[in-house]
Parts: structure tokens; C-alpha cells; sequence
């Protein structure tokens, strides 16, 4: 059975009130489980909470003759996207996109982040009630980072996707636009070893695409993580990883966050040619389930509603990004200091 179709599958379920975990039976899950439980067993000791970005970025454009003020964006998800692992908040991604969506438009960007390390997708309905909180307008832009702790504490596959799809509605029914950055790839945890490594690999891609399906129908983009993105990581893990070979390093969230900076502008309306194909990028319009199955196996890739059961797969060129600020204290809500713990 082919992926798509597999994905399908989950997505279909998670709509239905199904179960179930595709191709990979449950005792063969059981066993990569827990050599991949083995594997992380000392993923994040030592590692502290990660710093709080919470603020407004890109001040230089903000002042009483800036009309409309500023963007208001929310991170969402676990410990990838809390920025578990670095030391200071612009080194965190929820900063690193915050600076980049305030360079390209030339508006500051309040950022309120309420990911949450060790957090699965049964977290997401707590996670937007503090950003949908009524103490101001929802977030015109959310950014959920999630998947891998749903693959590693063994929550059902189609359970994983209702609740993710549950989240996203909530925030586009608030008007947010949203972006997913899908389930990363956990066959590059090292000390897993094959067969286990190509089942890892296969049950998380299963996810990441699943989770496509289900978020694409409610008018949301996703980008894939796949191996914690690339071939930069694949090159350079000592440099992209940080010291528990897990989580990525100061560098490797800058990487990471190079390549949602493009997908998070474009729901805005902010990337030139937002929504062209470009043929010498190998973009096309594909049915969903098609797109989400090719974008789970390339990282970086977009995947963007079209119409009906049809969807855009992009590979948008990267952008640098520009050398991140300290946050300001937001005046919408309380923020910490750049370097306070959480």
C-alpha cells in the first residue's frame, strides 16, 4: 500500500473517529518504540528550560506613524519549537521567525510563545486557549511544531491528527492563518539501528503526512521537518545538533528556521509570487493525499490548499535571515527578559 494511501487512511480515521497505525503492526510498533524510548533516554537532561522569546520584534518599524501596528504571531507545539537547547531567546526559532516575518514586512511582530517541551498533541487544546485567551485579537499567524513525542509515547496515529485538526480549526474559525511543521523524521535518532531505524522512519512519515491531509483541508500550510531538515543536518549533525544529539543547536534552529520563514510569509500575503508554480523547482499541483506523501519524504517542502481535493507542493527559495534582536516587552502582554528561565 503507498503512502498516500496509508495516509489517507490515518487522516480518514482521525475524521471518523477510527484507529488504527497503517502498515506497521502493533507488536513491530511496540519494538521500535522502545529502542527509540532507549535512544532518547537522556534527550534533554541537562538541558534546562528553554529561554522565553515572548515580545516584539522588529521595533525599528514600530512608532505612532506605523499604521496598522504590529503583526501578532503564536508559536505552538513541543520542545522544538519552545527552543529547547539554546541559551538565549533570539536563538530560538518562535525569535528567529518573529525577526525574519518583521524584516520582510516592515512591521513588528509581537510573538507570544506557548510551546512546551515534552508536549504531544493532546496539549494543542490547552496550548490555544492561552493564546486565544480573550485578553486581545487572536494571532494573525500561528506556527505548530509537533509530531515526535506522539510517535515516542505511542498515541494512536489517527488520535494524533483529530487533535492536531482540532487546534488548527479552532485557531482559523479565530481567523489565524496557520502554519504545521510536520512530524520530523526519528530514524536519524543514532543509536536506533535497522530494521528499527526504517520502521522509525516509517511510522513518523506515516504521521507527517496524515497530519498534512488534516490541516490542508481546513485551509492551513504545512512544511515538512522530515530529517530535521536536510541535507544540512545530514552533513553537518555536530554543528546542526546540540549536545544531546537530538535537539538542534543554535545553528541548526536558524537552518530549520530558514526554511519556514518563506511558508509563514507566504500565508500572509507577504513572498513575491506567493502561490505560482515554479516548473524548474519541480512544484505541481497534486490530490492532497499525493502532496502530503511526497512532501513527508522531502524536507523543507510546502504543501498549500488549492481548491477542492487539490493542493500546491513547493520548494520556496530561503531567505537569510537577518541577525535577530532582543525582544522588546510586549505591551499586550507580560513578556520576560530575553534570558529568563521559563
Amino acid at each position: 500500500m503507498s503512502r498516500a494511501r496509508t495516509a489517507r487512511r490515518i487522516a480518514a480515521g482521525a475524521a471518523y473517529g477510527g484507529g488504527g497505525l497503517g502498515l506497521v503492526g502493533v507488536a513491530a510498533f511496540g519494538l521500535v518504540l522502545a529502542e527509540v524510548q532507549f535512544a532518547k533516554r537522556t534527550v534533554g537532561n541537562g538541558l534546562g528550560d528553554p529561554p522565553r522569546a515572548d515580545g516584539l520584534y522588529g521595533s525599528e518599524f514600530n512608532g505612532p506613524e506605523m499604521s496598522p501596528g504590529p503583526l501578532r504571531m503564536g508559536m505552538l507545539g513541543d520542545s522544538t519549537a519552545a527552543g529547547l537547547g539554546v541559551h538565549r531567546a533570539r536563538q530560538t526559532p518562535a525569535a528567529l521567525l518573529a525577526s525574519g516575518l518583521a524584516a520582510v514586512a516592515e512591521r513588528p511582530v509581537e510573538l507570544r510563545n506557548v510551546a512546551l517541551s515534552g508536549a504531544m498533541s493532546d496539549d494543542l487544546d490547552r496550548q490555544v486557549s492561552l493564546l486565544l485567551d480573550g485578553r486581545g485579537p487572536a494571532p494573525d499567524v500561528c506556527v505548530i511544531i509537533i509530531g515526535a513525542n506522539d510517535v515516542t509515547k505511542r498515541m494512536p496515529l489517527t488520535q494524533s491528527v483529530r487533535l492536531l485538526t482540532s487546534a488548527v480549526r479552532r485557531l482559523r474559525l479565530a481567523g489565524s492563518e496557520v502554519v504545521v511543521g510536520t512530524c520530523p523524521d526519528l530514524g536519524t535518532i543514532e543509536p536506533v539501528y535497522q530494521p528499527l531505524r526504517w520502521m522509525a522512519r516509517r511510522v513518523s512519515r506515516q504521521l507527517a503526512a496524515a497530519q498534512t491531509i488534516g490541516v490542508v483541508a481546513l485551509g492551513a500550510r504545512t512544511i515538512s521537518m522530515g530529517d530535521l531538515l536536510g541535507p544540512e543536518f545530514a552533513a553537518n549533525p555536530r554543528e546542526m545538533f546540540g549536545p544531546d544529539s537530538y535537539h538542534p543547536s543554535a545553528e541548526g534552529y536558524a537552518t530549520a528556521a530558514m526554511a519556514v520563514l518563506p511558508t509563514l510569509c507566504a500565508a500572509l500575503g507577504l513572498w513575491p509570487g506567493s502561490d505560482r508554480l515554479d516548473v524548474s523547482r519541480d512544484e505541481d499541483m497534486l490530490l492532497v493525499a499525493k502532496a502530503a506523501s511526497a512532501a513527508a519524504g522531502e524536507p523543507g517542502t510546502e504543501v498549500t490548499p488549492a481548491r477542492g481535493p487539490w493542493a500546491l507542493l513547493k520548494h520556496r527559495r530561503r531567505r537569510r535571515l537577518p541577525e535577530p534582536e532582543s525582544p522588546q516587552p510586549a505591551t499586550t502582554s507580560a513578556a520576560a527578559t530575553p534570558d529568563d528561565p521559563a
